[in-house]
């Protein structure tokens, strides 16, 4: 199992490099190393036994592979085959598929990382893999966006690696245990770098202008996968150390409320789903012991939901309202919205009921309202009008895509089965029907311009140093013993 692990984790960036030296097998190379990982995540799910190896004492690398990464693998797996077969006749070049497939394994390994360092060099190789693939159009703007990310990205990294350092000092380790005890100045550096890297709270807002602006199957990637690499370690942290848990929550908290605030009133589709994005790592956060479930949930369907804007007549509300689509899109729409509205039948319901389930008492009323905010914003999607013979841009490869997310959606309720009881069902239910009155009634015809001065790229660096300051008063608050 060891060596199976080790050369799992080291495929990916051989199969990059042979896609290179043979371009013309370059997608079945790429979708292969996918369905590779799926099967590893199986593997994991069906062996339940957690991994953990220590390659190189405590300078060196420390992995642990257990049910939660099987979680976030799996989620990789499925969105990046996805991502493949909608690209599998759009004209991508051997360069978009290696560095899908490089950002892909250096997912993989974040997944895996429990130490400061090799998680930082996860991190980087993926900010450097997807900065490529969001430049892929070479154009002006796909230019301005991708470096944005790439100054964004390793400007958090910098304050990891101090923090990382700090703690180091303290325990002479870089395991993520070493945060015990660790200098409150090591947490809060450690933890601004992962809040910017994932998009969380406030230092999340590159996001929505990344996600947007970059190509549809990018965007798919980045959101169902890419941002959970700064999630996934918040999660473990959270697991690992009962005192970190309060920070990661409340976090949670702040950031499904903000998130769903933004997307309510937000106009323009691609930019409502990246919002949304932010949401929904919230909620990821909000429950550490079930993030797992909950993150595979998001992925599909925002990965899903990416690619099905990106067939739309239009990226704008008014517009979409006027012009209407095509009516086997609108289904597959409205199927990945009620999915992530928490409707019956789809995996995002059992995801949302898990995570209530597993809320304090204090975050309880915070989380209804994001959810209450979820259904107004995907009411609408789900209210647009449609027509048999609707305009669209229809990819070749986009229905196995979209077949293959929805269906994995549906095939994910066996995880919590017992999510279908009366009360369970009943409260989603209302929440929703709510939600669908309060926007037929009210947010359809409020028209609210959000400022977006925060999401400029001069204000980034000013709302990270806010955030630090914010970090070092929570963890002064609460003592790492």
């Amino acid at each position: 199992m060891n060596t199976l692990s080790i050369a799992w984790i080291g495929l990916p960036f051989v199969v990059g490099f042979i896609i290179y030296l043979l371009p013309k097998l370059d997608r079945y190379l790429a979708f292969s190393m996918a369905l590779a990982s799926a099967g590893y995540a199986a593997w994991l799910f069906i062996d339940r036994s957690p991994l953990t190896l220590q390659l190189l004492d405590n300078f060196g690398v420390t992995l642990v592979i257990d049910e939660l990464s099987g979680y976030f693998i799996l989620t990789n797996a499925i969105v990046t085959a996805a991502v493949i077969l909608y690209c599998w006749q759009s004209g991508k070049t051997a360069f978009f598929y290696a560095q899908a497939i490089i950002l892909h394994g250096s997912i993989n390994a974040a997944f895996v990382c429990a130490d400061f360092i090799s998680l930082y060099v996860a991190l980087e190789v993926s900010g450097i893999a997807a900065f490529l693939l969001i430049a892929y159009p070479r154009s002006d703007r796909s230019i301005w966006v991708a470096l944005r990310y790439l100054f964004v990205s390793n400007t958090a990294m910098l304050f990891y690696l101090v923090g990382a350092v700090l703690a180091y000092q303290t325990n002479h380790s870089f395991g993520f245990a070493a945060l015990r005890g660790a200098p409150p100045e090591a947490l809060a550096l450690i933890f601004l770098g992962l809040l910017i890297k994932g998009g969380i709270f406030v230092s999340g807002l590159w996001l929505p202008l990344t996600h947007s602006e970059s190509e549809t199957p990018v965007s798919a990637m980045l959101s169902g996968v890419v941002v959970k690499a700064g999630v996934y370690p918040l999660v473990r942290c959270a697991l690992t150390l009962e005192e970190v848990d309060p920070i990661v929550r409340i976090f949670g908290v702040g950031t499904a409320l903000l998130g769903v605030s933004y997307a309510v009133f937000e106009k323009d589709t691609k930019r409502m789903l990246a919002f949304h994005t932010v949401s929904q790592l919230g909620f990821i956060l909000a429950a550490p012991e079930v993030g797992g479930f909950y993150a595979l949930t998001h992925g599909l369907v925002k990965s899903a939901l990416f690619l099905i804007a990106g067939a739309l007549p239009s990226r704008n509300f008014k517009e979409l309202q006027q012009n209407p689509m095509s009516t086997p899109i609108w289904i597959a729409l409205v199927m990945a919205s009620f999915s992530i509205s928490g409707f019956p039948m789809l995996s995002g319901f059992g995801a949302k009921v898990l995570t209530m389930k597993n809320l304090l008492p204090w975050q309880v009323i915070g989380m209804n309202v994001a959810a209450l905010g979820t259904a107004i914003s995907f009411a609408k999607f789900i209210f647009l009008p449609h027509k048999q013979e609707g305009q669209g841009s229809i990819k070749p490869g986009f229905w196995s895509a979209v077949i293959l997310l929805i269906g994995g959606l549906i095939v994910a309720n066996v995880v919590y089965y017992e999510a279908y009881t009366i009360e369970n069902i009943a409260k989603p239910l209302a929440i929703i029907a709510i939600g669908w009155l309060a926007y037929l009634l009210i947010f359809k015809r409020t028209v609210i311009k959000l400022p977006r001065v925060l999401e400029q790229f001069d204000h980034q660096i000013g709302m990270m140093s806010l955030m630090l300051i914010l970090l070092f008063w929570m963890v002064f608050d609460i003592s790492i013993n």
